[in-house]
């Protein structure tokens, strides 16, 4: 058989990468909070080198302390950061990964309430998006200065043995401010764009002579006034990148981040044409990023010569054995896009909705389990494969019920809609992985206490979901009312026009994906904005896209109070009035955790005792929770099961 593209080695200058999967620098916030690298973050980053990326880069790091943006983020700005990093080195080493850091300064995104000083940029334009604290305008000697701490961050890095240097010159941080014409709009010598970046380069050349040195920088920024491809082009023509040994290419900045970490329902490797006039024009090898989530994406953007090696985040973050399983040919966990891991940087260490390990590795059981049990699992919604499969793959015996006749619950509706495409590729992928391990899955059975009784289950796990709230609302027999789940799975066609009582994450996506269809939705929400529980990257496409559609009317902070048969009573802050209301009535109103079986499972009194996952335990409805709950739940059990059994040995 042909070797694939990407199991090929490819030379970066003095190092050589093993293959062509690279941990793009992904922002995690897995440090201590004064920058200085923990067990954690070693063991999240060791698993990526352990699960066959040849290159694994930590975050972006700040250089110097006003450049800090988030709130666990990497310092390489003093020494006592060095040991840390070279644990990091170490570790990556010990399974033939290199290690890569990324040099950054955050310039006008920077946050003061994060790093305690002003931030600084070329000019003093705020970025909103983080808040809009407007920057102090660098002067001459504080430019010089930055120079030199990247400079000496790299020969830090160079002393704890790293392998690969990167220059973050993209996404709206500060390389990149100086390179935009939105935000470079100085008239002294640092007005010329590139006289920045090519003094970095220089001063990290110095300082740092044996690492391989790149610049990652976006093909263009996406926002009014900023660079487009034309002009990011002109600016690369600019830079000295005789001097350098990779290019990797990403795209956007702060204020168009869907083009820093794209929307699931965007096209895979979508920026691969983006990096291919780099490739065929420059010397030195090109990366690229940007929704390359598959091995066939992957291979098809090496093969073709548009790109030399990809950089891959959500998809590493998701499954670190994903370039392992690509070169066996085997299955992976896939990445589905929802953009949760970027929306919780502001509150602390990202999780992953899919990967229930991501951030815990130091947790995870790597042994089976020595005393399989036999266990009962109700629900085949996320939570309950989730555990079905944590307790399986522990080697416990493992029977799954549904009284759905098929596995997946609300999040396989959910797969169907316009917003979610990528949503049936984790539910594909536990049915294969159940199946795989053996585990017997009952579809169409509605569980009674009386059904496990004879089982002589060890333990129960209650994996019911939730169901949405009734409606006390007057009026609802002048016209059909259904819970917003109701109408997604009984597959009814789009109809002409609808009505959708709530404005949260469910209602959105309905109402979105009925718009596509040509339906005529009004919205009425209780809430003061549109998905107010979703992150800003997670509906910074959709959001648009609401408010441009001519067929969508949106009522916020108001109630339904009475119901008639086209119209409907609300009250908005207060006052009453009468709006249009067509079609049928669909209520998002949040979930409430179906419990009724619970107390009967108690009576049964397994030894190993009667457990709650994902909305049935009210975990808040994330998936996220949902598959945290069941890992924790099934490690629990294998701990209890260890434990019963030796005590009664």
């Amino acid at each position: 058989m042909t070797t694939p593209a990407f199991a090929r080695p490819l030379d970066l200058g003095p190092v050589r990468l093993r293959n062509r999967f690279v941990s793009a620098p992904m922002e995690r916030n897995y440090c201590a909070p004064d920058g200085t690298m923990t067990d954690e973050y070693i063991a999240y980053l060791e698993r990526r080198a352990a699960g066959g990326a040849a290159l694994v880069f930590t975050e972006a790091c700040y250089v110097r302390a006003d450049g800090k943006g988030r709130i666990r983020q990497m310092g390489v700005d003093d020494d006592d950061r060095i040991p840390g990093i070279a644990r990091m080195a170490e570790a990556l080493h010990a399974h033939g990964a290199l290690a890569g850091v990324e040099l950054n300064h955050g310039g006008r995104t920077a946050q003061g309430a994060v790093s305690g000083f002003v931030p600084v940029a070329p000019s003093p334009i705020p970025c909103t998006v983080v808040g809009g604290e407007m920057p102090g305008e660098l002067d001459d000697a504080d430019i010089e200065h930055i120079i030199e701490c990247f400079g000496e961050a790299a020969a830090r890095c160079e002393k704890a043995g790293v392998d690969v240097i990167s220059l973050h010159g993209g996404h709206g941080y500060l390389i990149h401010q100086f390179l935009s014409p939105a935000y470079n709009k100085r008239n002294d010598k640092w007005a010329e764009p590139t006289l920045f970046v090519n003094r970095v380069i220089d001063t990290v050349r110095a300082m740092a002579p044996r690492v391989a040195l790149g610049i990652r920088f976006s093909a263009f920024e996406g926002v009014e006034g900023g660079l487009d491809a034309r002009a990011t082009r002109d600016r690369i023509d600019a830079i000295d990148t005789g001097r350098l040994d990779f290019l990797d290419v990403s795209a956007g900045n702060y204020e168009a981040g869907q083009w820093i970490i794209q929307p699931g329902e965007w096209p895979r490797g979508l920026l691969a044409s983006h990096a291919a006039p780099y490739t065929r024009d420059f010397g030195i090898p090109v990366g690229v990023a940007g929704r390359i989530s598959t091995p066939e994406v992957a291979e098809h953007i090496i093969a073709s010569g548009q790109a030399d090696f990809v950089s891959m985040a959500r998809t590493l973050h998701a499954d670190p054995e994903f370039p392992n399983r690509a070169l066996a040919g085997t299955r992976y966990r896939p990445c589905i896009a929802c953009n949760y891991c970027i929306d919780s940087l502001a509150a602390g260490p990202v999780p992953c909705s899919v990967n229930p390990w991501v951030g815990r590795e130091l947790e995870q059981p790597v042994e089976p389990a020595g005393t399989p049990v036999r266990v009962a699992v109700i629900g085949g919604g996320p939570a309950g494969l989730s555990v079905a499969r944590e307790l399986a793959v522990a080697g416990h015996h493992v029977d799954l019920y549904d009284e759905r006749d098929t596995l997946g619950g609300d999040f396989a509706l959910a797969s169907a809609l316009h917003e979610y495409p990528e949503y049936g590729r984790i539910v594909d992928w536990y049915l294969a992985e159940l199946a795989d391990l053996e585990v017997a899955c009952h579809t169409g059975v509605r569980v009674e206490a009386q059904t496990l009784a004879a089982g002589d289950f060890d333990a129960i796990v209650l994996a019911t979901g939730g169901s949405g709230p009734a409606l006390d609302v007057p009026g609802p027999g002048t016209r059909r009312v259904r819970d917003v789940r109701e109408y997604l799975a009984s597959g009814d066609p789009a109809p002409a026009a609808i009505t959708i009582f709530g404005a949260d994450r469910e209602a959105a996506a309905v109402a979105d994906d009925l718009l596509q269809k040509g339906t005529q939705v009004v919205m009425i929400g209780p809430q003061e904005t549109i998905a107010h529980d979703v992150g800003r990257r997670a509906k910074i496409v959709l959001l648009p896209r609401l408010a441009a559609a001519g067929n969508f009317t949106a009522h916020l902070s108001s109630i339904v109070t009475r119901i008639e048969a086209d119209h409907v009573v609300i009250s908005t802050n207060g006052r009453e009035r009468t709006v249009p209301a067509p079609g049928e009535l669909l209520v998002s109103q949040g979930i409430e955790p179906r419990t009724d079986l619970l107390a009967a499972l108690r009576r049964l009194a397994p030894r190993l005792g009667v457990h709650s996952v994902g909305d049935a335990s009210g975990d808040g409805g994330s998936v996220h929770a949902a598959n945290v709950t069941a890992a924790d739940v099934a490690a629990r059990i294998t701990a209890a099961a260890h434990t019963r059994m030796e005590v009664l040995a």
